[in-house]
């Protein structure tokens, strides 16, 4: 959920998701919650937990989790990889989809300008 205000954008964190993001990593690397737990030095009922988001996770021990497992905190926190050549590519498309016929030609003459330089 993302809450505007005049000054500040307040992003609420879904830590079921970051969880979920978080097991799928662990699983990729070949790890067991046990191994995940001894390598951060917690136990095994908080990497739990942290999995099934019925925790929040602190800031430094999801810096810990995202060096054991090679992995961005920002691809924990939105599941984007920033570093990916085609991370924005969804959204684009997505963004096309709600323009008009006259907006889509504008966006594909900017993009021709951009190319260009």
């Amino acid at each position: 959920m993302l809450l505007c205000y005049d000054w500040v954008i307040i992003m609420s964190l879904d830590y079921k998701i970051i969880g979920e993001r978080i097991k799928d990593h662990r699983s990729k690397s070949n790890l067991t919650q046990n191994q995940l737990s001894e390598l951060l030095n917690v136990s095994n009922v908080y990497v739990s937990r942290i999995e099934r988001g019925t925790t929040k996770v602190n800031l430094e021990t999801l810096y810990r989790i995202s060096t054991i497992l090679d992995v961005s905190i920002g691809v924990l926190l939105t599941g984007i990889d920033q570093t990916a050549s085609n991370y924005l590519d969804s959204e684009i498309t997505s963004l096309l989809g709600q323009c008009s016929p006259k907006q889509k030609k504008l966006v594909s003459e900017i993009i021709k300008a951009v190319i260009k330089n």
